[in-house]
């Protein structure tokens, strides 16, 4: 896994794209600081920019580097969820520009998986984390189902867990400042 982390993170300083395992389904990830490299994830994906794409951040203290204010809520949800959940936060800092929704939200999830966190940890910054499909295609359950479209599109495939089947993405929940409270999926 140590090699398969090397090469994931030279990836990502060099603003490239990453096809990885995460807790949920496959994802097409970058470093999400990076403009240039979210440019790219929706080209790669056909989606228009104005559709939020999910990041992951490996805990709540590189979350808060990113979200202004993080409900207190959302700590009570890191707790209890036994299933992966991201969050939809108000106010998103630090973050590429072009990963911030219009109403300056922004879409997150700490993963329950050891190859994520540990490739967070390393980078030290949040990574996007889209489901490695183009827009108007379903999504994977399994690398198998990966088509060559975005298998060739990305710079770095992981070697791990190809054989996983995965089930469902997360849940999504938007958490407001104000308390409001709004499941998405």
């Amino acid at each position: 896994m140590q090699k398969e982390i090397s090469n994931a993170l030279q990836v990502l300083k060099d603003g490239g794209l990453l096809l990885y395992p995460t807790d949920t389904v496959w994802g097409i990830g970058c470093d999400a600081t990076n403009p240039e490299a979210v440019k790219k994830v929706f080209q790669l994906k056909e989606r228009e920019d104005n559709k939020a794409l999910i990041c992951l951040v490996a805990d709540d203290r590189m979350l808060s580097k990113y979200v202004k204010e993080i409900p207190k809520v959302a700590y009570d949800i890191f707790e209890v969820s036994e299933e992966p959940i991201t969050i939809i936060y108000d106010e998103a800092q630090n973050l590429a520009e072009n990963l911030i929704a219009e109403d300056r939200s922004i879409a997150i999830r700490i993963p329950n998986d050891d190859f994520c966190f540990q490739l967070l940890r390393r980078f030290g910054k949040p990574i996007v984390s889209t489901s490695a499909n183009r827009s108007h295609e379903a999504t994977p359950k399994s690398y198998k189902e990966i088509t060559p479209h975005i298998l060739k599109g990305v710079d770095y495939v992981v070697n791990l867990h190809r054989e996983k089947i995965c089930s469902k993405p997360s849940s999504i929940i938007k958490l407001s400042a104000n308390g409001r409270v709004k499941i998405i999926r």
